[in-house]
């Protein structure tokens, strides 16, 4: 009798942490191909040349955690802690090798909040900035690495990207619940900013380095339309080789997608206007295409360009002279092979004019004043 009442206590306690467990959800995407990358090497002279196994090429490869606990009233407490893989080496999640040690984890995103499915959504961490969505719902590639949008967009420096600098540490954010398909979503990213105060103490400033945006979203049936804000404050910009003026950075997306069923077109227009003396003002529109073609795949096509404009301001184009266009080009082809599981390849061309900020590379490959091209091939599976 004893043993039974033993056993069923251990059950019993089995069965509760397996309950507990229950609203947890992990989940992850483990992607990497191959990468051949060739261009001129620009004044040095010569052709570089990269070839070589690369992780993350169609979506990032990612391990998450998330869940939630009901809480009454249609109340929940939510979670993710999301972080970033290198599959093709030792990186990624915060660890590091013997000879480089890491020192911080590599978070896409990490937040807690409150959600109702009446009055929305609060939550609190490092999280995306509404730009991030925007520009995935419009991009033919949905963000991949060796997209237009991202190589473009990554280049120049954006918050409105489908990358890296979409994600805000320190940030709070609201997104209202889902009216008829449309959405809405603010957000506002402390700077933190230790600056030197009075007696030598260190103050902490509330906007220096700041950032907030608005973003709203309309999908319903075959049409997706996204418009985004976005703002940086008092930048300090380490490009400049005098002291920041710290004035602001302002950013505006609009985009949209409508699917035929036979192709899926898309196109989307944004901008960066830089008020302080380096005048980092830019332009990157894209136009770009998904035709499904026999039972699972679909050729994907995009074209994109950004367009530099310094103005007459002479100090800045004393220093820097970035009138030019930069121009890129994808044809990518992807395979379901079951519901998690795809097969790509893909095309890249990149044109870099002699007076754009900065090369717009794949792999690193690739100088002002000269073409690169790229190959990259691979298989992406989420669980």
């Amino acid at each position: 009798m004893q043993k039974k009442l033993i056993a069923l206590a251990v059950a019993s306690l089995a069965s509760g942490a397996a309950f507990a467990q229950t609203n947890v959800t992990i989940y992850g995407i483990a992607d990497a191909g191959y990468v051949y990358s060739t261009g001129s090497a620009g004044r040095a002279a010569g052709t570089n040349t990269f070839s070589g196994v690369q992780s993350g090429l169609l979506s990032g490869s990612r391990l998450g955690f998330k869940g939630e606990e009901a809480l009454g009233n249609g109340l929940k407490a939510i979670f993710t802690l999301e972080y970033s893989l290198n599959i093709d080496n030792n990186s990624g999640v915060g660890a590091g090798t013997p000879d480089a040690p890491a020192t911080t984890l590599q978070a896409r995103q990490q937040f807690v909040g409150l959600s109702s499915a009446t009055l929305g959504t609060v939550a609190l961490g490092r999280q995306y900035a509404p730009g991030y969505a925007a520009t995935i719902n419009n991009d033919p590639l949905g963000g991949a690495l060796f997209g237009p949008m991202n190589v473009l967009t990554a280049t120049a420096g954006n918050t409105i990207n489908p990358g890296t600098n979409a994600r805000w540490d320190n940030a709070v954010t609201y997104t209202t619940p889902n009216w008829g398909g449309f959405t809405a979503k603010g957000i506002y990213s402390f700077g933190e900013r230790a600056v030197a105060g009075s007696y030598n103490e260190n103050v902490t400033s509330v906007s220096d380095n700041g950032k907030w945006g608005l973003g709203a979203n309309f999908a319903n049936g075959p049409l997706n339309l996204d418009l985004v804000y976005q703002e940086r404050q008092n930048v300090e910009d380490s490009a400049l080789p005098v002291t920041p003026s710290g004035n602001g950075v302002n950013e505006v997306y609009v985009g949209g997608s409508f699917d035929l069923k036979m192709v899926k077109l898309m196109a989307s227009w944004q901008a960066q206007n830089d008020k302080n003396a380096l005048n980092a003002d830019n332009q990157t529109w894209q136009v770009g295409a998904v035709i499904p073609v026999l039972s699972a795949s679909k050729i994907h096509l995009q074209y994109g360009s950004t367009m530099w404009d310094q103005g007459n301001n002479t100090a800045a184009r004393r220093l820097t002279n970035w009138n030019g266009n930069t121009d890129a080009a994808t044809i990518a082809w992807t395979t379901s092979l079951s519901k998690r599981t795809t097969l790509y390849a893909g095309y890249v061309w990149i044109r870099n004019d002699d007076n754009s900020r900065a090369a717009a590379v794949v792999s690193g490959v690739g100088a002002r004043g000269e073409d690169n091209n790229t190959f990259a091939a691979g298989l992406n599976h989420s669980f």
